[in-house]
């Protein structure tokens, strides 16, 4: 990578689109496993930037300022249950805006670089309440003034509990010496309940806001006393920690390994690089020392050291599980990840140090020191949206699953028959362009020619293959198009949802069938036009992973499953052909409308779907 220019494949802009598919994939795979997405180091610069002074200095600033606190001190500050709240409250209020996790160009958003507020403050945007036949008032998939209003009433709600000084409540004088107090617990009670309003009309808003993780702690400072405040805290950080560490028990997450390594900006060795696949570059699934750095290292950081922490009651072994985990999310940090939560990150590395050495367990901080009738349902209901997750992935989102970068995730791929993708832009009412549209937007860093920006995207298609649910999407999808496939515009569903919802994190369930309904409603696409391939996250352990295809104007037209096992061992750019798939329902009398491209010069065979008998194994 340049600073200012970034790394291109080595390709021939005009003519590489006019190779078919799977060698681009071959191609582009390649050149990620060396050069990661390629952008120039300026935006890692100014990933940064932003989390230094935005988030850092302007929360401490914050936080300190209206709470009495000089942010000059940090032996002041650093242990302050008042600074701990704020620091909560202005990241959900960051996260709220679409300024923390999931901006900028890492996310798919090169520009605006903000999803946030141009999203849910804008009326007509759309919306995916979580359960709209259930819950009354929240049916329908368009932001009205009703959304907009409870954005905006819960932006204000979280900035003026950021500004109000604290009160002495929840017994903290009692515990803290020199204590500043607490938030008005109504503050905090009123923001509470103005995001669950909010996100029962619309999920999207509710976990990019990372409710999951924040909304029970917010919870804890309103209604719990204060050493339960704390050790539920505690647990509800181990309990992340670990959920994410239980998740990555599994095929999936070796894959996620050589694909994250290369998209370490500091590391600059393309050998080491290498060395995380089996054979470069005829072999990229991940090699020995790949599976060890994920079973090994990348679990044990998860389960081991959290444990450790809620158990301790000795200081230096505490200090250790400390700096581990501060460490551990530093190194996260610094490999800039897809999706970019590095404001998450860096406020779990406060709060690890502000819980476990700030109240140390033997300073009466203990797992056995909190109200057993307080903790016992506390840590019940915080385990059971993981596990429920892990058994049923159907049910519960990625997020409050605590399955962060595990790689095993709901996943889709989108194919637009040439021209069609052009309808997102005309019909739906969004904050941004579409990706294609937004890399030649004639600004610095972007300005790209239409080809450019389309191998750009490609590269997001080779990313996902080299994981393991993106061979079984490529698989299924070539079954759909056959050779039509070369043609179809192909889009990583995760990229381009960033730019008609605002928001994405690695979760499919922001993109399933009631978007690509409400999208089909706008876009009027004909049959054919907009097909879908959705692949659902596999249940804890069952081998399996149960996907279904969408062709928009019709509606669902078949549903199946694949073994996880025969996609972990299928190379990326699928030589030997399509994983095998089983075909559980297939829309009777369905074959897809064709829609070849418009350049006479190249072939184009009839390929004919037609329905395939339930229960039987489609192949290569």
């Amino acid at each position: 990578m340049g600073f200012l220019v970034g790394t291109t494949p080595e390709v021939d802009p005009e003519t590489f689109m006019n190779e078919p598919y799977l060698e681009r994939t071959k191609v582009l795979s390649r050149f990620w496993i060396e050069n990661g997405f390629g952008s120039p180091k300026v935006i890692m610069v100014m990933y940064l930037t932003k989390l230094a002074l935005f988030f850092g200095a302007g929360g401490i600033l914050a936080a300190t300022l209206t709470s009495g606190l000089s942010p000059w001190h940090p032996g002041q500050w650093f242990d302050q249950p008042i600074f701990y709240e704020k620091a909560i409250l202005w990241t959900v209020l960051l996260e709220s805006l679409g300024v923390a996790g999931s901006w900028g160009p890492l996310a798919g958003h090169m520009w605006p670089f903000t999803g946030g507020w141009h999203y849910y403050a804008r009326r007509g945007a759309l919306r995916n309440p979580p359960w709209p036949t259930r819950v009354p008032l929240t049916d329908g998939d368009e932001r009205t003034w009703l959304d907009v209003g409870l954005y905006l009433a819960v932006l204000a709600s979280l900035i003026v509990a950021l500004g109000l000084s604290g009160v002495d409540v929840h017994g903290v004088g009692a515990h803290v010496a020199h204590s500043h107090g607490l938030v008005p617990p109504l503050a905090i009670g009123v923001a509470i309940g103005l995001m669950v309003l909010l996100g029962l009309r619309d999920k999207i808003y509710f976990l990019a806001a990372r409710s999951e993780q924040y909304l029970p702690a917010l919870v804890f400072m309103t209604f719990f006393p204060f050493v339960d405040m704390i050790v539920a805290a505690k647990v509800l950080i181990v309990i992340v920690w670990m959920g994410a560490g239980f998740s990555k028990l599994t095929r999936h997450f070796p894959q996620v390994i050589p694909p994250m390594v290369a998209n370490t900006p500091w590391l600059g060795s393309k050998a080491l690089k290498r060395r995380q696949v089996t054979a470069f570059p005829d072999d990229l699934r991940p090699s020995r020392m790949a599976i060890f750095l994920s079973h090994g290292p990348g679990v044990f950081g998860e389960l081991v050291p959290p444990l450790v922490l809620l158990l301790s009651h000795n200081p230096t072994v505490t200090a250790c599980a400390v700096g581990f985990m501060v460490f551990y999310h530093l190194f996260i940090i610094s490999t800039f990840p897809l999706a970019v939560p590095l404001e998450w990150n860096l406020v779990f590395m406060y709060l690890v140090a502000f819980l476990f050495l700030g109240y140390p367990a033997q300073d009466g901080y203990a797992i056995a020191n909190a109200g057993a009738g307080v903790i016992i349902p506390t840590a019940a209901i915080l385990l059971a949206l993981p596990v429920l997750g892990n058994l049923r992935p159907d049910l519960v989102s990625f997020l409050p699953s605590f399955r962060q970068y595990a790689g095993n995730w709901a996943s889709a791929m989108w194919a637009f028959a040439p021209g069609a993708e052009e309808k997102l832009d005309a019909h739906l009412i969004k904050g941004a362009k579409t990706q294609l549209k937004q890399l030649q937007t004639p600004m610095p860093l972007l300005g790209y020619e239409e080809n450019v920006a389309e191998i750009t995207l490609q590269i997001l298609l080779a990313w996902r293959s080299l994981h393991s649910q993106g061979r079984g999407l490529n698989s299924v999808m070539i079954n759909q198009l056959g050779a039509d496939i070369d043609t179809y515009t192909l889009r990583e569903a995760e990229f381009l949802c960033n730019a008609i919802v605002g928001f994405n994190f690695g979760d499919g369930h922001f993109h399933d069938e009631r978007l690509i309904r409400a999208i089909q409603r706008r876009c009027q696409f004909t049959p054919g036009e907009f097909i879908v391939v959705w692949v659902e996250s596999e249940p804890v352990w069952h081998g399996y992973q149960r996907y279904w295809v969408m062709d928009a104007a019709i509606g669902v037209v078949e549903r199946g499953r694949w073994q996880v096992a025969d996609c972990v061992n299928a190379k990326n750019w699928l030589p030997d052909g399509p994983v095998p798939v089983q075909v559980e329902y297939r829309l009777a009398g369905y074959e897809r409308v064709r829609h070849p491209a418009g350049d006479p010069s190249r072939p184009h065979p009839v390929t004919v779907v037609a329905p395939a008998p339930v229960g039987t194994a489609v192949s290569a």
